[in-house]
C-alpha cells in the first residue's frame, strides 16, 4: 500500500557568501538540477549556476511541500536527494577564513531545528492508510470514462446543455450535471433515461433534481433542474437477506401473541381475581398460574383475528399500489404492542421510486386501506353493542377508553347515546365500565394504529406522503412539530412516549429521493394528504376530563 511522505519547512532565509566560481561546482549543480527535472517528483526550487556565480543566494518564504509516492522506497529516495542537496552547502577548510570575517552563514536546510512549525496540515502514515481504507470501503465512484461518454451521447443542444459538474450523493460518489434545459423537463428526462440505458446498459441511475443554489426559476416555468448520476449498486436498496426473513417471522409470531393478549385483556371482568391483581397491582410479585388463562384464549381469538386482519389489509394496500408502478417492497416487519396488539409494520422500498406521485400513492394506500377496514369494524361493533340479541358476545371496558380519542369518542357518543334502548345506555354511560362488542375494540385499535403510522414524521407512511407531496423541507418542519407534540403527550395520550421512541429509533430517517424529484404531484394528492393528516390529529387527540364532561364522553357526572 502506498504511503504519504510529508516534509515540512518553515520560512527560511539564508545567504551563501564567497562561494568559489569553479567550473566543477557549477557543473555539479547543473547535473543535480537536470536529474530533478527528469524525475518530475520534488517541489524544490533548484539552485541556478547563475545565482552561484554572483556569489550570493537568497531564499525568501521557503514553503512546505509534500511528496506523494507509491511505496516506502520512494520516501527513502526523496530523503537521499534532500541530503545530497544539503551537502552542497558545506564549505572547504580553505574557505573558513572568509567566513570568519563575514557574518556567520546560517545552517543548511537539512540542519534546521525540528522545532520549526510546519505550514499547513501534515498527515501521518496511519492517517493516510485510514483515508485509503475509507475510500476502498466507501461507495463506488462513477467512472470518469463513462461521464465523458454520457456527456457526448446524452447531453446537447436539444436536451440539456451542461455547463458545470459537481459531486452528487451523500458522500459525493456521483456526478451532478448543471446547465440549461432545452425542452420540457418530463420529456427531456424520459429521453435521457432511454439513451442512458442504451449507452451504459443497466449500470447507472439518472436523477432529475432541483438545481442547488439556483438564482431563479426556469424561464419555461417551475424550478431549474439538474441531473444526477449514481451507480445502481449505490443508489438502489439491497435485497432482503435470510436473517431479515427470520427476524420478520419472529416479529410476526410475537405480534400474534400480543394480539391474543389484547383479546384476553378485553375480558378483564371475567378473568380470575388473582390474574387481574397480578396485571393491575404494581405491588404484585408472584405470577399466577398461567393455566387459568387457557379457557379465555378461545374467546380472545375473534378480537386477535380482527387486529391481525387490519394489519394484513394495511400491507396489502401497499403492495396493490406498488405493483402497477413496478416498485418492489420488502417483507413487512410487524412491531408487537400489548396495548394495541401491534404498532403496525416497517415496510421498506426495495427499488427506487420513479416519481413523487408514486411515493404519495403507495404511502397513502396502506393507511387508507387499514383505516377503511378498521372503521367498518368499529361502526358494526357500535351497532351490535346496542343490539340485545348480541348481549352474549359483549365485553365490558372502562368508560375512560372513549376519552382516548376526540374523533372516535364523539362517534361513539353519537351512536350509543341515541340507541334504541335509552335506559340501558343511560346506565352504561354513567357507569365505570361500558358494555361493547369486541369489534369496537378491534376497530378502535386499528384506527389508532393507522393514525400513528400516518403521522408526518420520518419514514412513516405519513412522513413519506408529506415528503412526496410537499418536499423534504416540509417533512422536516412537520416532523419536528409532531415529535414535540408526542413528547408533551398532546397526541396519543399514554402511548405518545413509546411511539415517539419507536420513531426516533427505527423510523426517523426520511425516504430516499425519487428519480424524478421535480414534477408536482397534483392538487388532488395534496388534498388527500392534508385531509388524512387532519383526521390523524383528531383521532390521536385525547379528551381531558372537563371537555369529556361537556361532550358526554366517558365517565361523566351529567348527561
Amino acid at each position: 500500500m502506498g504511503t504519504l511522505a510529508s516534509c515540512s519547512f518553515g520560512s527560511v532565509s539564508f545567504n551563501l557568501h564567497s562561494v568559489p566560481r569553479s567550473n566543477e561546482r557549477i557543473q555539479a549543480f547543473q547535473h543535480i538540477n537536470l536529474k530533478k527535472k527528469k524525475k518530475k517528483k520534488g517541489s524544490w526550487s533548484s539552485l541556478s549556476s547563475r545565482a552561484i556565480s554572483n556569489g550570493r543566494l537568497s531564499f525568501r518564504n521557503f514553503c512546505r511541500f509534500r511528496c506523494l509516492c507509491t511505496n516506502n522506497n520512494d520516501v527513502d529516495k526523496n530523503e537521499d536527494s534532500v541530503s545530497n542537496d544539503s551537502s552542497l552547502s558545506t564549505t572547504s577548510p580553505s574557505e573558513e577564513e572568509d567566513k570568519n570575517t563575514d557574518d556567520k552563514a546560517p545552517p543548511s536546510v537539512s540542519s534546521l531545528p525540528p522545532t520549526i512549525s510546519p505550514i499547513g496540515r501534515a498527515y501521518s502514515n496511519f492517517q493516510v492508510d485510514s483515508f485509503k481504507l475509507m475510500e476502498l470501503l466507501g461507495p463506488e465512484q462513477v467512472d470518469p470514462a463513462d461521464v465523458k461518454l454520457i456527456k457526448e451521447k446524452l447531453f446537447g443542444y436539444s436536451t440539456f446543455w451542461v455547463t458545470k459538474e459537481e459531486p452528487f450523493g451523500d458522500l459525493g460518489e456521483g456526478i451532478l450535471f448543471l446547465g440549461n434545459l432545452r425542452g420540457t423537463r418530463e420529456n427531456v428526462f424520459a429521453k435521457l433515461q432511454i439513451q442512458l440505458a442504451e449507452v451504459t446498459g443497466d449500470k447507472y441511475n439518472l436523477f432529475m433534481v432541483e438545481e442547488p443554489n439556483s438564482e431563479g426559476p426556469d424561464p419555461r416555468g417551475g424550478p431549474r433542474v439538474s441531473f444526477g448520476l449514481l451507480r445502481k449498486e449505490v443508489s438502489e436498496p439491497g435485497p432482503t437477506t435470510l436473517w431479515q426473513y427470520v427476524i420478520a417471522l419472529l416479529l410476526f409470531l410475537l405480534t400474534i401473541g400480543s394480539s391474543v393478549e389484547l383479546g384476553i385483556a378485553s375480558q378483564i371482568n371475567r378473568l380470575p381475581p388473582e390474574v387481574v391483581k397480578y396485571f393491575t397491582d404494581p405491588n404484585a410479585i408472584e405470577p399466577p398460574d398461567m393455566e387459568l388463562l387457557y379457557p379465555f384464549v378461545e374467546t380472545a381469538l375473534p378480537l386477535a383475528c380482527g387486529v391481525l386482519g387490519i394489519l394484513l389489509f394495511h400491507e396489502v394496500g401497499h403492495f396493490l399500489a406498488a405493483f402497477p408502478k413496478k416498485v418492489k417492497l420488502s417483507i413487512p416487519f410487524f412491531i408487537p404492542n400489548i396495548t394495541l396488539g401491534s404498532f403496525g409494520a416497517i415496510t421498506q422500498f426495495k427499488s427506487i421510486l420513479p416519481d413523487r406521485s408514486t411515493q404519495v400513492d403507495i404511502s397513502l394506500a396502506g393507511p387508507f386501506a387499514g383505516a377503511a377496514l378498521s372503521f367498518s369494524m368499529f361502526a358494526v361493533g357500535l351497532l351490535l353493542s346496542s343490539n340485545p340479541d348480541a348481549a352474549g358476545d359483549l365485553v365490558q371496558v372502562p368508560s375512560t377508553l372513549f376519552q382516548g380519542s376526540l374523533l372516535l369518542g364523539l362517534i361513539s357518543r353519537a351512536t350509543l347515546g341515541y340507541a334504541y334502548v335509552p335506559l340501558l345506555l343511560y346506565c352504561a354511560l354513567h357507569a365505570s365500565t361500558v358494555t361493547i362488542h369486541p369489534l369496537v375494540i378491534a376497530g378502535w385499535c386499528g384506527l389508532t394504529t393507522s393514525a400513528f403510522n400516518m403521522l408526518p414524521v420520518g419514514c412513516l407512511d405519513g412522513g413519506r406522503a408529506v415528503q412526496g407531496a410537499f418536499g423534504r423541507s416540509a417533512l422536516i418542519g412537520s416532523g419536528l412539530s409532531t415529535l414535540t407534540l408526542l413528547g408533551f403527550g398532546v397526541l396519543g395520550g399514554p402511548l405518545s412516549v413509546p411511539w415517539g421512541l419507536y420513531v426516533l429509533i427505527c423510523q426517523r430517517t426520511p425516504e430516499k429521493p425519487c428519480l424524478n424529484e421535480v414534477s408536482e404531484v397534483g392538487t388532488w394528492r395534496k388534498a388527500f394528504v392534508i385531509v388524512g393528516i387532519v383526521l390523524v390529529f383528531l383521532t390521536l387527540f385525547p379528551v381531558w376530563d372537563q371537555l369529556a364532561e361537556e361532550l358526554g364522553i366517558g365517565l361523566v357526572t351529567t348527561f
